[in-house]
């Protein structure tokens, strides 16, 4: 098969394209024929040198996929039959025309959603759900505050929060992408952080209170930031370090406000956790995507021996929802 190696850490040319042989499936794992996989935060990571994949999984690059159940491994329970149309949340392995995967972390793509499509949903939607539901327990009525509002995760996170009844803010880096986080997306608060303190701006338009939720993707840079916005017992979820990984952190701030500083990562995660997750997603986040209440957005799609290019744009920042590989 075909499949996206890094040949050294560095730049999008450092990605290419070898024929290795197909994995096969282990037990209680099943072999996807992969039709699309998304891009991710952390594949650029990975393709720069500061994310290695976890143990044992592929040094393949890409999370997330959308294709068909081509074979079995012993020991599945899941009832699968070969063909059906699903998507996988990965370890690793996902830029390839074949992967091999736990059934715990297979679903049956949404109702009403195109195969192609799908593949922008399993990492950003069990991303987003475990964060903001799961840990950070977000309720209606609750503001949250979304990092890049425009990104897979972004344009996930608006939608999901507004379907729970929060009320949402969001930053972004242009006035372009602000005004698409509101018209498009549905935010309530859109704030161009390139121009104003996006603390001091969420509490001039939210009454004065800061944010319940963070979901922050930037980390060190935002930590006093984040920390300033939140409110009383707010819950700064960090869920990525584009900004840095080191920080000072004022613990009286934080004591004074009952906060709650909480960093999470999907990937290291356990089958059994991310079985967990991706059940819950199957059971919350699917219905909303079938009724309209969260559309999957996806920004732009390149060929398989357009790695190279997918990923300049992907670190261009000009998308609005999820850049796909199609295989």
């Amino acid at each position: 098969m075909k499949a996206v190696y890094i040949s050294e850490p560095g730049g999008p040319e450092v990605l290419e394209v070898r024929d290795v042989p197909a994995p096969v499936p282990g037990e209680g794992e099943v072999l996807i024929d992969v039709v699309a996989a998304g891009l991710n935060r952390a594949d650029v990571q990975q393709r720069r040198g500061f994310y290695p994949p976890p143990p044992g999984a592929s040094e393949i690059p890409g999370l997330e996929v959308s294709g068909r159940i081509a074979a079995f491994g012993p020991g599945v329970t899941k009832a699968f039959s070969v063909g059906d149309k699903v998507v996988a949340l990965l370890s690793g392995g996902g830029y390839a025309q074949q992967v091999a995967v736990s059934a715990e972390q297979v679903l049956r793509v949404p109702d009403g959603v195109d195969l192609i499509t799908a593949a922008a949903l399993p990492e950003v939607a069990a991303t987003v759900y475990s964060n903001l539901i799961m840990t950070a327990q977000l309720q209606p009525g609750e503001t949250v505050l979304i990092h890049g509002a425009t990104g897979g995760i972004g344009t996930m996170a608006i939608q999901l929060a507004k379907a729970y009844g929060a009320k949402v803010a969001a930053t972004a880096g242009t006035d372009e992408k602000v005004g698409t986080a509101k018209a498009f997306l549905g935010a309530d608060i859109a704030i161009n952080y390139t121009e104003e303190d996006f603390a001091e701006s969420l509490r001039a338009q939210n009454g004065g209170k800061g944010a319940d939720v963070i979901l922050d993707v930037v980390g060190a840079k935002y930590l006093q930031q984040n920390i300033d916005a939140l409110g009383d017992y707010g819950r700064l979820i960090v869920i990525g370090l584009q900004g840095g990984a080191t920080a000072e952190i004022n613990l009286g701030q934080l004591l004074s406000k009952r906060a709650a500083v909480i960093g999470t990562a999907l990937r290291p995660r356990s089958v059994a956790e991310k079985g967990i997750i991706m059940s819950a997603v199957r059971e919350s986040v699917w219905p909303m995507i079938t009724d309209g209440r969260i559309r999957p957005l996806v920004a732009k799609s390149f060929p398989l021996d357009q790695v190279q290019d997918a990923h300049r744009y992907f670190d261009s920042g000009d998308h609005v929802g999820k850049v796909l590989l199609l295989l």
